[in-house]
């Protein structure tokens, strides 16, 4: 069984490693051709809008999560009544959601033009790109989203990230084609909307293909979704996480720093999908441990995972801190509307996103564990701290201010979690976490020190793609080190079954 695991997460973190450098690729075109065709302002609007919208989501109430956890059991029991039970009433909940969602969407296009002004768009055009940009949301609630918990539950998430895929290169070849032609904004982002439906289409083909015994018209089993208030609590934070801040600087600044915040979080948004290939689907699979009460397998397993994920947390953020501001400088070279090139910002950035996957280990063992209404007041605090600290730091510092108010707030988390799993999943000592910890801490602070005294000064994208690799390799060699010497015992266990991972993987081919 745990051989099965190994594979399918080793098939799921493949393909989603794929849909992140076709992301990343993605990621970084469209907002520097709306940048070069339509300026800065334009930008900073639709990065200020899709955030408003994002936040929306939380109108789904918890269902995907609620929806996931409620699964594993039945899956591993080949339960098909209850697996369509369940999938009946995620279907249910998120038709009424759905609604709710366009009707938040329509909203924000009557409303928007009267918060937030640019002087190259009419009121009409701005609140007829609101709702397209929001008709994708839409169509995600009435199509998509119960084909996604079924496969993510099943641990083929890997079908979902070939979708995305097709989804990302559409959508770019829209959004590039339509603005090079001399096309506007508000044609641009209508016609993208056409990418959702092939995405939608894909999904339903193999569910229907492969899941031959799935009835979304059955008794809905409301009971299995009990918890789905609960999971909103996780959500509210991942909302307050990505959509506040845009919105509080929407509010305090100006669509100019909103289009500097969204570069910045543009870097930031790519390298946390470069780590979220390595825990891809791994929430299922320690769902599906827990189900099954597998408790040595969870805590040897929890062990090598939190070890190897703050090995690579540690490389990728050092890293990041090294390269973050030449990538900048290369990435808005001819854009003069505004200036982009501020460290302290980009250092900021960098430390938000390292205490924010810092509780990554714990924060996945929350959601494989089902524990949402447990957390819900901890998520809540968090949130808060977020809100509150934002928005004052905001009003005092501006782009600063709101980062800072972040940084506390995933620090609460970090510390709260750090105690929470090892006494209500694993039963592990914490110390062995705060160690790891304090090492990635020390190691990032190092690598600071490297950045505050020596910058690079880098001209051209080839010394950047050099320097990037030579840093990666020094900073890797360095937090291997550092970590056998910490704990040689578990690293030794992890190369072991990296090792039996790659020998099986080279008898496929042989």
């Amino acid at each position: 069984m745990l051989k099965g695991r190994t594979e399918l997460f080793v098939h799921n973190s493949a393909m989603m490693a794929f849909q992140q450098v076709i992301g990343m690729v993605t990621a970084f075109i469209i907002p520097r051709v709306i940048l070069s065709v339509y300026g800065s302002e334009i930008n900073g609007f639709v990065v200020s809008v899709t955030q408003f919208i994002s936040y929306f989501v939380l109108v789904e109430a918890g269902i995907s999560g609620a929806s996931i956890y409620a699964l594993y059991k039945p899956l591993a029991d080949k339960n098909i009544p209850a697996i369509n039970g369940i999938l009946s009433a995620a279907r249910k909940f998120y038709l009424t959601s759905g609604y709710i969602f366009l009707a938040l969407v329509c909203l924000l296009a009557v409303l928007y033009p009267v918060f937030a002004k640019t002087l190259h768009l009419t009121a009409w055009q701005i609140s007829l790109v609101v709702f397209a940009l929001g008709a994708k949301g839409v169509f995600d609630f009435f199509t998509l989203s119960k084909y996604r918990v079924l496969l993510t539950a099943s641990q083929k998430s890997y079908i979902i990230s070939s979708a995305q895929v097709v989804y990302l290169g559409l959508n770019t070849l829209i959004v590039w084609g339509l603005a090079k032609l001399g096309f506007s904004i508000v044609t641009v982002e209508v016609a993208v909307v056409f990418s959702v439906f092939v995405r939608s289409w894909l999904l339903y083909y193999y569910t229907k293909k492969h899941f031959p015994f799935v009835d979304y018209t059955v008794e809905p089993d409301k009971e299995s979704l009990k918890d789905r208030w609960s999971v909103l609590y996780l959500q509210l934070l991942r909302g307050a996480q990505s959509a506040i801040p845009v919105m509080l600087a929407t509010m305090l600044t100006s669509l100019l720093e909103v289009s500097v915040y969204s570069i910045y979080n543009l870097v930031l948004s790519g390298i946390g999908g470069i780590l979220s290939i390595f825990i891809s689907g791994l929430a299922a699979s320690f769902g599906d441990v827990i189900a099954r009460k597998q408790h040595k397998i969870l805590k040897e397993s929890t062990q090598q995972f939190e070890q190897s994920y703050y090995i690579l947390l540690t490389i990728v953020y050092s890293v990041s801190l090294l390269m973050i501001l030449p990538f900048v400088k290369l990435y808005t070279a001819n854009i003069n509307d505004v200036n982009y090139l501020l460290p302290w910002l980009g250092f900021l950035f960098v430390v938000r996103g390292l205490f924010d996957h810092l509780k990554t280990p714990q924060g996945m063992l929350v959601i494989s564990a089902g524990m949402y209404r447990q957390t819900r007041w901890q998520t809540t605090m968090q949130a808060v701290i977020a809100v509150i600290g934002g928005a004052l730091g905001g009003w005092l510092w501006g782009l600063y201010g709101i980062l800072g108010g972040l940084i506390l707030s995933h620090l609460y988390r970090c510390i709260d979690l750090l105690f929470f799993i090892p006494k209500h999943v694993t039963k592990l000592s914490y110390i062995r976490s705060l160690r790891h910890m304090i090492l990635v801490i020390v190691n990032f602070s190092l690598v600071a020190l490297v950045w505050w005294y020596y910058p690079f000064q880098i001209r051209t994208i080839w010394q950047w793609v050099l320097y990037a690799v030579c840093s990666t390799a020094g900073v890797s060699c360095w937090v291997i080190l550092t970590n056998y010497a910490l704990n040689p015992k578990n690293m030794t266990q992890i190369y072991c079954r990296i090792n039996k991972l790659v020998l099986r993987r080279l008898k496929c081919f042989q």
